[in-house]
């Protein structure tokens, strides 16, 4: 699938009928901006039998949770060096749909968790000037560091308080493809990346019963698809589309008063909606 974007992304920029020069590129490239976002939330837990417990779908926790992210990025005038930063926070609400703890029917508890996701991260590249008979686009390879936090209050029928928070973090490279039609000041962006996740962890809070342990690492994928406007001198107005995927493993199992406690593999997908404004300097 990295293949199929990166391929496009070159298509994209080599067959268009027409480029502006790379100022444009620039500008979006140079600027701070703060969004609103909304991050649709597909979660999956399987179960593989482990001390005869369920085998196949346990639960799971979909919908929209909104939130807010600030982005800095520059590109050099000269060496078209390239350095990004986000960070983003989105606190709401999602829908668990499960089985009770002592096992049962998948779908049989339907109920509502919270959920707070925050996500920093830091992108470091450096772009390449194509020139073109009728323009120029630029293609800037990146080095990508971050981190994901998801703090999710369980529902599902469980006693409260069950809180559960996710952690990883993550590396990955990747290609940012970025051109402008000609006579205009709009901006079109796509990048894909692909990577793996390290430090992936889980903390549950349950009282006695609390514990806490590691995750298996995965692959993680990362597309982005997004467009710059500038409205006016210095203002500019952007809009992305951001799809994230990776896993958690199963963790070891851990004895605690009640029992025996893990947790299963699991697996995510987030769509991430972003609206904002940037000022370009």
């Amino acid at each position: 699938m990295l293949r199929i974007v990166l391929v496009s992304i070159g298509a994209l920029i080599f067959s268009s009928s027409a480029f502006a020069d790379s100022s444009a590129i620039k500008a979006s490239n140079n600027q701070i901006s703060i969004q609103t976002i909304s991050t649709n939330v597909d979660y999956t837990e399987t179960g593989n039998g482990r001390y005869g417990g369920v085998i196949g779908k346990l639960d799971t926790e979909s919908g929209d949770v909104p939130g807010y992210a600030v982005a800095f990025s520059v590109m050099g005038e000269d060496d078209n060096k390239y350095f990004a930063a986000e960070y983003n926070r989105e606190s709401g609400q999602t829908t668990y749909t499960g089985m009770p703890m002592t096992g049962g029917t998948f779908g049989s508890i339907v109920s509502t968790s919270t959920a707070v996701l925050t996500n920093y991260s830091v992108r470091f590249g450096k772009g390449f000037i194509f020139d073109d008979p009728v323009g120029q686009a630029i293609v800037t390879p990146f080095f990508e560091i971050g981190s994901h936090k998801w703090d999710r209050g369980l529902g599902g029928g469980i006693s409260a308080p069950y809180n559960e928070s996710y952690t990883h973090d993550y590396f990955g490279i990747g290609t940012l493809g970025q051109f402008s039609p000609v006579d205009t000041k709009l901006v079109f962006s796509a990048s894909a990346l692909i990577g793996t996740t390290l430090r992936s962890q889980i903390s549950i809070a349950n009282g006695t019963n609390s514990w806490e342990g590691s995750l298996g690492n995965s692959a993680i994928e990362k597309f982005i698809l997004s467009a710059d406007y500038e409205l006016l001198s210095h203002l500019h107005g952007n809009v992305s589309v951001d799809f994230t995927s990776f896993n958690y493993g199963i963790s070891g199992a851990y004895p605690i008063p009640a029992g025996i406690s893990w947790e299963p593999d699991s697996k995510t997908n987030y769509t991430t909606i972003k609206l904002g404004l940037g000022y370009a300097f």
